[in-house]
């Protein structure tokens, strides 16, 4: 019996497409949170959701200090469903950190944290007693 060449075997298989990301996963994440945010952007969110507003919250923190020390010079409309206000990633965040089971929040807090630290001690216009209050929504 002759034997089917594998081209021919493959024609009938239709091709695997790889996806592009669109944000950068988060780094510094281990498996099993990376698999929690996975998991609750399935069921509650859109994926890459929280991947999204990471980098927005991060595209802040390190970018250019006009955007943070002065409200004036960033294009808001002051719709808050709009998305232009940075508050908007930084309330996803928060709302993603009450979600995660404890052990994956905690990791990920850390994350948050330093991205809210590395913004309060760059500009010190804004004052925040505490970083559990949300700061952001008021000051941003």
């Amino acid at each position: 019996m002759p034997r089917r060449r594998p081209s021919a075997l493959r024609g009938e298989l239709t091709a695997r497409r790889v996806r592009v990301r669109r944000y950068p996963s988060i780094d510094r994440l281990s498996g099993s949170c990376t698999a929690d945010l996975r998991r609750l952007e399935r069921t509650r969110y859109w994926p890459e959701a929280t991947e999204e507003a990471f980098w927005h919250w991060k595209a802040l923190a390190y970018g250019p200090l006009r955007r943070l020390a002065d409200p004036s010079s960033v294009t808001r409309c002051g719709f808050y469903e709009c998305g232009c206000d940075p508050g908007r990633s930084r309330d996803h965040l928060e709302a993603v950190l009450h979600v995660l089971p404890r052990k994956s929040a905690r990791e990920f807090r850390a994350l948050v944290r330093a991205l809210d630290l590395t913004i309060l001690t760059r500009v010190r216009v804004i004052a925040a007693d505490s970083l559990d209050v949300p700061w952001w929504r008021d000051q941003l």
